[in-house]
């Protein structure tokens, strides 16, 4: 397998540091707010990454922390603490906000098929770790107190810019929006590790440290976490491109510091999912979540094979007719899969079904095609080999893709054998639904519900989608 190395700016063959076995970092969110499906594509791309490293014969473990204390909006101590921010949008505690949207970002992962990673961590478990790292970097003379805080010397490094070509007045202070000049630093790269004197008079979460009352840094813990529950060498770190500066930058420098050799030989980062108006954010346009498409009649699968259609080094423009078009294509996909026998018990044998695994392995190798990937079921499809070779194969890729071809497929199957109404019944079916979506339109949202209540004791069951409303019987 070749992925491309943000390290190395070059596309590698993947070697784990110990055969056959794979450690897997994901950076994870900062739970002050629902995900929005910007963030979530690096999810889905990173998800695949880990079922295809299974799929292919690797023994993964996958590690994740979740950020609930210390993500400020710059490395300088400025701007809003986003935890803060959520506790005071909502008038409750940093801690009922972290539960509240960890189990959130959890539910929507679940809809869209994305794993649970096999290790999952909140920051405010590791105060005690991030501690010992610090007091270690400290002893080191890689770190230092400034100003009541402690800051990562970079000055110590051979190289600091390990992710891109930067020359040093590329990142002066103040050419980042919202960074500001902390006079308290040796260096203006240098970062801070743990903090005893915020701007934040009301910081919610603190603890005691030999440096006084405080709490961590933001990138402490990822490090930490990582080297904790994963070891000394780590496979592949994977995170949304905006992560690589200074986030990934500052781990690798505090981790091989505090290790005292190198750390992660692999480095995969998604690019960013936009709008027409430029990159997604929760803080500008609609706020695009799993929960605004499903309001909107989108199944959640279908942005998964949405982003899965586009290269995870790609940036993905997001727009409704985009999705619109994935809708056709998939609900395309499913028909044919629907139409295949499932009676037929063949087994996927032989060089014919080896040749399309083939295809698809090929695909996934080069660098986690997911595009190709997609393709290579249509091969499946088209291929002359018995029906029950087919559904088999499509199950073995879909433990990769997660789409849910074959039970989707049953579905249609079910809803195709559904008792059909007769020309009557069909004319009030349908006039009802066209005095619901009158009703929906004309805001009267009980009458809407009236008539939806009325179907379902008439045995008839709706589903709200892009294109309109659609009903079975029975």
């Amino acid at each position: 397998m070749k992925l491309y190395n943000s390290l190395t700016h070059e596309k590698e063959e993947f070697i784990p540091h110990e055969p056959g076995k794979v450690k897997m970092y994901t950076c994870g969110p900062t739970v002050y707010h629902f995900a929005h499906i910007g963030n979530l594509r690096s999810y889905i791309m990173e998800d695949v990454l880990e079922k295809y490293l299974r799929y292919a014969g690797c023994d993964v473990t996958r590690a994740m922390n979740i950020t609930d204390v210390g993500h400020l909006t710059s490395d300088a101590d400025t701007g809003e603490d986003k935890m803060l921010k959520g506790a005071k949008r909502e008038k409750k505690t940093v801690m009922e906000i972290a539960r509240f949207y960890t189990d959130a970002f959890f539910a929507d992962c679940a809809k869209l098929n994305v794993k649970r990673p096999d290790i999952v961590v909140p920051a405010t478990d590791c105060i005690a770790d991030f501690i010992k790292m610090i007091e270690d970097l400290l002893e080191k003379d890689y770190a230092y107190i400034s100003g009541g805080n402690v800051y990562f010397d970079t000055s110590k490094l051979e190289k600091y810019y390990v992710f891109n070509n930067f020359e040093a007045e590329d990142l002066e202070v103040g050419v980042r929006e919202g960074v500001e000049e902390d006079t308290s630093k040796r260096n203006k790269t240098d970062f801070v590790l743990w903090f005893t004197k915020s701007k934040f008079d009301d910081q919610e979460l603190k603890w005691d440290s030999p440096w006084g009352v405080g709490y961590p840094g933001w990138h402490i813990e990822c490090s930490a976490i990582s080297v904790n529950h994963l070891g000394e060498y780590l496979d592949i770190h994977c995170g949304g491109i905006d992560n690589a500066f200074p986030h990934h930058t500052n781990e690798i420098a505090q981790s091989e510091a505090y290790l005292g050799h190198p750390w992660c030989n692999y480095w995969f980062h998604i690019l960013h999912l936009n709008t027409s108006s430029g990159k997604m954010s929760k803080s500008k346009g609609e706020f695009l979540t799993v929960s605004l498409l499903e309001e909107k009649g989108y199944d959640p699968i279908v942005y998964r094979f949405f982003c899965l259609q586009s290269h995870y080094r790609k940036s993905l423009v997001f727009s409704w007719e985009g999705l619109d078009n994935a809708v056709t294509a998939y609900d395309k996909l499913i028909a044919r899969i629907a139409a295949l026998n499932p009676e037929d018990k063949s087994t996927a044998d032989g060089e014919a079904a080896d040749a399309l695994r083939a295809t698809f392995r090929e695909a996934m190798d080069n660098d986690l095609n997911t595009s190709l990937g997609v393709t290579a079921l249509y091969d499946v499809l088209k291929a002359s080999i018995p029906d029950g070779a087919k559904l088999a194969l499509l199950a073995e890729f879909d433990a990769v893709l997660s789409l849910n071809l074959l039970t989707a497929a049953e579905r249609v199957r079910e809803e195709n054998a559904a008792p059909k109404a007769d020309g009557a019944l069909t004319e009030k079916i349908e006039s009802m639904i066209a005095e619901r979506a009158a009703a929906k339109k004309a805001k009267d949202y009980a009458r809407a519900d009236a008539i939806r209540a009325e179907l379902t004791a008439m045995g008839v069951t709706l589903k709200d989608t892009p294109t309109g409303t659609e009903y079975t019987i029975g």
